[in-house]
């Protein structure tokens, strides 16, 4: 069974080839949203972008971005400049082998590293 290991959380879980990166997350007690969002989002349907992650690791190993997924996050292009590659939608992988997943990335608009690296050093 494929190991997911997020790294904001210290937390490495099993979880079944194919299985749903949100679901599972969810399952294991890892928060995916911040704030109202944690009451208000899409439920899983890949509308909303708040389940947004940052794959540090084994991104050959979720399946590939749909189109669903790509359109949503190119209409949130400060969700992930520089990074477009590496972000997912939790509610859209489904997990095929080991990752590392950073939750809840931090935007970094105004600071040093907005053109750098504005998540965790790889």
């Amino acid at each position: 069974m494929p190991k997911v290991v997020f790294v904001n959380e210290k937390k490495e879980i099993e979880v079944p080839v194919g299985a749903n990166l949100r679901e599972e997350a969810l399952r294991a007690g890892i928060p995916l949203y911040r704030g109202i969002h944690r009451l208000v989002n899409c439920r899983g349907k890949g509308l909303c972008g708040t389940c947004r992650v940052y794959v540090r690791k084994g991104m050959e190993h979720l399946s590939p971005k749909r189109l669903l997924e790509r359109i949503r996050l190119a209409m949130m292009p400060f969700a992930n400049i520089g990074h477009e590659n590496e972000v997912r939608l939790a509610c859209q992988c489904q997990v095929l082998g080991d990752c590392e997943i950073v939750t809840r990335p931090r935007k970094d608009l105004y600071g040093e590293n907005f053109w750098q690296k504005p998540y965790p050093n790889k």
